[in-house]
């Protein structure tokens, strides 16, 4: 799956009303625990899109600078991998 592939637009536009969703929970002063809930979701369909970016970038991006034999592009590539994990770590 590509970044521009339509089933990812459309996670991130569920997303986006997803966040709608919340700020009207809000707005509305609704039950603490419910808007919780609905971060909560919202997080982990993030993390679904992270997941299929992070997956794209390596079968494309990572994997063609691989191919293509060009020590910088590979090093540049691996350097932005390390740097996106150590983020995660903490």
């Amino acid at each position: 799956m590509t970044v521009a592939d339509p089933k990812l637009l459309s996670r991130l536009a569920r997303i986006e009303g997803q966040v709608r969703g919340v700020s009207r929970m809000v707005e509305e002063e609704r039950y603490c625990i419910d808007v919780l809930n609905q971060i909560e979701a919202i997080k982990a369909a993030l993390t679904k899109v992270e997941a299929v970016v992070l997956k794209g970038h390596a079968a494309h991006c990572v994997a063609h600078a691989i191919k293509n034999g060009d020590a910088s592009d590979q090093k540049q590539k691996f350097d932005e991998l390390v740097e996106l994990f150590s983020r995660y770590g903490k």
